[in-house]
């Protein structure tokens, strides 16, 4: 663990940030290594958890299950031909059988256990290896209420039911529960990188609202977009969605919600007096971020923001609060959403809630609080039911809306951070913001 942390904080090349940034050698290297303890202790308990002893995921190249895609090992970027895992846990013994019904191994967790030479027909090795186990539970990854847990394709649950023995059909029931438990479910390990990624996302958003990157007067909201997905490119990762940045100012109206993730104007020349508002995420190491935070351009003169958009920015702090309070372990996301928001509203607030998980995708699976077009709760098909669990990390995304009566309107005040909720209960990854940022940072040696 210590030579991750060295090599994440003095590893080559030099970006400028806290952090630092692996090379893809040593990406690999980490991402196999939490991947494999992974395998050896978190998955064990998952099956025991959900009471699925035999766990089959099938993917053909080129159109991966996303479960599977979070198992394969750093060298492997698709699956190869057709891919067939299979974990059996045998309680009695203690032990777990990792075995690829492949040409290949699958790294070096997953064994191949097929000799097509010995047994040409794929599907036939697959049934022995499942005789010779004699499971009392075959799960498979088809949900309805969870899409990252329904990635087995028409064609591969026909071919394996048609192969399968009359005596087994019974037993393969949705591995819904495993696949989630396995997709949200954070490591120590994985959390000490967490940490680190959250705080290169902090620092590119810091740089794209500075003067650096935006000059008022000049600099459009989409230069500063591209900007911030031209850095990321430079620093050899990846986003998972194309940032956003859009501006509230004294001039307009508060437009729908819709305007927030859709519609905006594109080009739109950045002026003193704006509140800037991005939305922006990336991917490193196999983990995601979003975060979505607030910056004031100063108009001449001024040494800070005015007192009536530092004191909206604690109104959604406020809100943040609230969510994050009531997050405990067994709630369901709308119960959360629910008591989170009745809270917000009697305290004189007027909050929307839309916190989804975050880890092995941007949107990903587990417990969801919310959507913004779905305040009163979402449906059953959205997952309502699933439970909030310990070792699980949230994107707290939100927002509250304020009126200004200097600006004659009403501001959303949007924010999304990192959350992890853990055994001890919740904690921000790696901070949250409390304060604007301000463009230009202000210059305590020059005063009027």
């Amino acid at each position: 663990m210590t030579r991750i942390i060295l090599f994440l904080l003095l590893s080559t090349p030099f970006i400028g940030f806290a952090q630092q940034i692996l090379p893809e050698v040593e990406r690999a290297r980490v991402v196999d290594e939490i991947l494999e303890e992974r395998f050896n202790t978190l998955l064990p308990n998952l099956m025991d958890k959900t009471g699925i002893d035999m766990w089959v995921l099938i993917s053909r190249e080129y159109n991966e299950d996303p479960v599977l895609k979070t198992m394969l090992p750093a060298t492997w970027l698709n699956a190869r031909r057709r891919t067939i895992l299979l974990f059996y846990r045998n309680k009695a013994t203690g032990s777990i059988d990792k075995l690829a019904v492949a040409r290949y191994n699958v790294g070096k967790s997953i064994q191949s256990a097929w000799d097509k030479e010995k047994e040409p027909n794929q599907w036939k090795r697959l049934i022995q290896l499942i005789e010779e186990r004699n499971p009392e539970k075959i799960g498979l990854n088809f949900s309805k209420d969870h899409n990252i847990a329904d990635g087995l394709d028409k064609t591969d649950y026909e071919e394996f039911i048609a192969n399968l023995p009359k005596k087994y059909k019974s037993k393969v029931v949705s591995a819904e529960q495993l696949a989630v438990g396995w997709v949200e479910t954070r490591t120590e390990r994985e959390m000490i990188v967490y940490d680190q990624l959250v705080d290169i996302t902090h620092d590119i958003i810091a740089d794209a609202f500075s003067e650096k990157v935006i000059t008022p007067g000049i600099t459009t909201t989409t230069e500063v977009e591209w900007w911030m997905r031209q850095k990321v490119t430079d620093l050899g990762l990846e986003t998972w969605f194309h940032p956003t940045v859009d501006v509230q100012r004294t001039s307009e109206k508060l437009v729908g919600h819709l305007y927030s993730f859709s519609g905006r104007p594109d080009d739109l020349t950045i002026q003193p007096g704006d509140l800037l508002h991005c939305d922006f995420g990336i991917t490193y190491l196999r983990l995601n971020t979003d975060c979505q935070e607030l910056a004031y351009v100063l108009r001449p003169n001024e040494q800070g923001a005015p007192k009536f958009l530092v004191d909206a920015l604690k109104d959604g702090n406020r809100v943040q609060d609230f969510l994050t309070t009531n997050m405990i372990k067994g709630r369901t996301g709308n119960e959360i959403l629910a008591k989170s928001l009745q809270e917000a509203k009697d305290a004189g607030l007027r909050p929307a809630i839309y916190t989804h998980p975050l880890g092995s995708y941007g949107h990903s699976a587990g417990t969801t609080i919310g959507m913004w077009d779905s305040q009163g709760g979402v449906m059953k098909d959205d997952g309502e039911n699933y439970p909030l669990n310990a070792n699980t990390v949230y994107a707290i995304e939100l927002n509250t809306t304020v009126h200004i009566p200097e600006w004659k309107r009403d501001i959303r005040v949007m924010l999304e951070e990192a959350g992890f909720y853990g055994e001890e209960g919740f904690r921000y990854v790696n901070g949250r913001q409390t304060e604007l940022m301000l463009i230009p940072r202000v210059k305590t040696h020059l005063r009027n």
